[in-house]
């Protein structure tokens, strides 16, 4: 099945997201069985999308060698009513390459990562995704966070130019941005919230607008994310309250420790629910023994046996 832009722009809104982490085996190179497994396993949850190689993913320790492989691995391993959207990223000539790449392996669509390190004007920034939409046929969500921070006139752009962009993820949180975005672009764009570990900021963001978040957590408890969704879809302010206090708060404080842990928790707590998916690639580095630890007896502590995932 494809996906037009406007048809992707529907698909993403309407429910909970998730981006499968990348497995690697312990010499560091992508291990394509088990990423399969788990990408199916994952879409049997009933995501509205799955993100591949995104930030969770590690897109950034990707060669361009490997990428096409592990976008084709978990475009045919999700349902063909499910759209599949790859991480795109680096310098504006790079991530055109990894876009017309992605378009090609079958994804659906494009998650526009900041580019690499370099700062820049909100002209540069809007001539980089501009390139990126042009590239491809395929949909495109702009990551707006770290050097890739967009204005609202420059988003406004960008949507006038680009018929293929058709979200705005936001992992920065500025609630003036984020509502001066919403009121000039309206229900031209989806809006998906972003934030590292998306639930604790689900509720500020759906009353800006923002009708879904990607889930890290998705990938080892499903069960769990997708109740707090179906519990943030309704309202269900007790329940919300009683998930973060008893879970997320505990898991933020571990997840803080260290630099880089918002990806390394990910992976540990697929390791401690019986679906390891190998080491974090570096500048990246894993939970320590306690802090692993610690996660395990959080785990315990909320989900008992039923943490321990069937394959």
């Amino acid at each position: 099945m494809t996906f037009t832009p406007t048809a992707l722009r529907t698909a993403v809104g309407s429910g909970l997201l998730s981006f499968p982490v990348t497995h690697f085996d312990q010499e560091g190179r992508f291990d394509e069985a088990p990423y399969r497994r788990h990408v199916a396993w994952m879409a049997g949850y009933a995501p509205a999308a799955l993100f591949a190689a995104g930030g969770t993913g590690e897109f950034f320790s990707l060669t361009l060698d490997e990428y096409p492989a592990i976008i084709r691995a978990a475009a045919e391993s999700v349902p063909a009513t499910m759209p599949l959207i790859a991480g795109v990223g680096y310098g504006t000539a790079m991530a055109v390459q990894f876009a017309r790449a992605a378009e090609k392996a079958g994804a659906h669509g494009v998650l526009a990562l900041p580019q690499y390190l370099v700062g820049a004007e909100q002209e540069g920034l809007y001539r980089h995704v501009k390139a990126i939409c042009d590239s491809v046929g395929i949909g495109v969500i702009v990551y707006n966070r770290d050097n890739c921070v967009l204005t609202a006139d420059t988003v406004a752009r960008l949507a006038d130019a680009c018929p293929n962009l058709i979200g705005f993820k936001d992992g920065v949180g500025n609630v003036e941005l984020l509502m001066a975005v919403r009121h000039k672009l309206g229900d031209r764009l989806t809006y998906v919230g972003g934030m590292p570990t998306a639930e604790v900021h689900a509720l500020a963001g759906q009353a800006m607008g923002i009708t879904t978040y990607s889930s890290a957590v998705f990938n080892f408890i499903p069960e769990f994310a997708a109740s707090f969704f179906k519990a943030l879809r309704g309202h269900d302010q007790p329940a919300l309250d009683r998930m973060i206090q008893d879970f997320f708060l505990p898991y933020l404080d571990i997840r803080n420790r260290r630099p880089g842990y918002a990806v390394s928790i990910i992976k540990a707590g697929l390791r401690l629910t019986g679906r390891p998916a190998g080491p974090v690639r570096t500048p990246l580095i894993d939970l320590t023994p306690k802090d692993e630890a610690d996660l395990a007896s959080l785990l315990d502590r909320c989900f008992g046996s039923r943490a321990i995932a069937a394959e």
